[in-house]
């Protein structure tokens, strides 16, 4: 039993000694300035449902590398900015939020499906916080899209209706749920959101 004790504490200690490995690593990828996020964004609280509108579709497609930073994200709620990769393969992920490729998934200048994932226990820990009706913010190619959140939900890491085609412009962000639960989550927490503006800043 004595050694079982141990085993097991040996096993806790790596899990959190590599939590907090990840947790400083991926810290890198997000900056969290509430104030600065929050006046750069006006209206990003206005819950009044907005309506939809379509992605200008730009012929240039750029060829992003896996693990290749490719936009950023921005949660004026939590007030964090998030560097995005391309791909949600594992050495991605460790970078910080993944932007999905598939056959079901665009980039923010095409209509369709966009889909950013990330850690629930690193980049998105705090996930949780933001609530239907406020917006968030894709700096992607020179141009920032403003997408206002519709739904959040929790579904079972099998749901595969969640990664599908979309024919308006969607932006889904997923994570795994629990937030505090030790080792692998059952769940997956989704928040998705529609498009409602896009903006080309002058500086850009």
């Amino acid at each position: 039993m004595k050694k079982v004790g141990l085993l097991l504490l040996f096993t806790g200690f790596l899990i959190v000694l590599w939590s907090g490995y990840s947790f400083l690593n991926q810290s890198k990828a997000v900056t969290h300035h509430p104030q600065e996020v929050q006046e750069s964004h006006p209206g990003w609280d206005s819950s009044m449902k907005e309506k939809t509108i379509a992605v200008e579709d730009s012929n240039e497609t750029k060829t992003f590398e896996y693990g290749e930073k490719a936009a950023m994200l921005s949660i004026p709620r939590i007030g964090n900015t998030y560097s995005v990769y391309y791909g949600t393969d594992e050495d991605s992920l460790k970078k910080g939020v993944g932007l999905h490729e598939s056959k079901w998934t665009v980039t923010p200048n095409k209509d369709g499906h966009v889909v950013l994932s990330g850690h629930r226990d690193t980049v998105f820990h705090n996930l949780d916080q933001v609530e239907e009706g406020d917006h968030l913010y894709v700096d992607f190619e020179g141009t920032v899209y403003d997408y206002q959140v519709r739904k959040i939900w929790i579904t079972d890491e099998d749901d595969r209706s969640v990664i599908v085609k979309k024919d308006e412009p969607t932006l889904t962000l997923t994570t795994c749920y629990p937030f505090d639960y030790i080792g692998f989550a059952p769940e997956r927490y989704i928040i998705q959101s529609e498009l409602v503006s896009t903006e080309t800043p002058l500086h850009k």
